[in-house]
């Protein structure tokens, strides 16, 4: 029962981060455009700036929790390295439960109701010139944190499974 959920929360992690990872060009020639139009050109675009916020968000956002599933997040590895895998597992364990779960869900919690009310509102950029819709990075934000949650769940059932295995070949 618990494999099938922490494959399926693995597959949209996967697939929701390598979506993610195909708009870093986009962010980059946005970037590029940007510099070139500002110190060559003089000419500042408000559109431009706040579309590489949104597009780093994005690529950040829907990247999280596929980093997360892959270990290839920020971690203290000079610890982790060194640990053997059913002290590896107790961490995970510890980590989730008391770290990351409590802290993704505030956000998240939080998030879906920024979202709510910017999407209520129709909320755009405060700039005359800027991008409309603000709503949908909110929303973007709050749906990235909430996979990371549900990713965390995830890792603690397979931490789980790992430890209760560990803990029966040691009797």
């Amino acid at each position: 029962m618990f494999s099938s959920l922490t494959r399926f929360i693995d597959r949209v992690a996967e697939l929701t981060g390598k979506a993610g990872s195909f708009v870093l060009p986009l962010l980059v020639a946005t970037i590029l455009l940007n510099v070139i139009l500002r110190y060559v050109f003089n000419i500042g675009m408000i559109e431009l700036e706040e579309l590489q916020w949104h597009l780093n968000a994005l690529v950040v956002m829907s990247c999280l929790a596929w980093a997360y599933q892959t270990d290839t997040h920020v971690r203290v590895d000079v610890l982790h390295a060194r640990m053997r895998p059913r002290t590896q597992a107790l961490v995970e364990v510890l980590g989730v439960i008391f770290l990351l779960l409590p802290f993704a869900g505030l956000v998240s919690w939080h998030a879906w109701k920024i979202f709510s009310f910017s999407w209520a509102l129709k909320e755009g950029s405060p700039m005359p010139s800027g991008l409309p819709a603000r709503y949908i990075i909110k929303g973007v934000m709050a749906a990235g944190m909430s996979l990371l949650a549900l990713q965390g769940v995830s890792i603690l059932i397979r931490s789980l499974q790992r430890l209760g295995t560990a803990w029966s070949e040691a009797r």
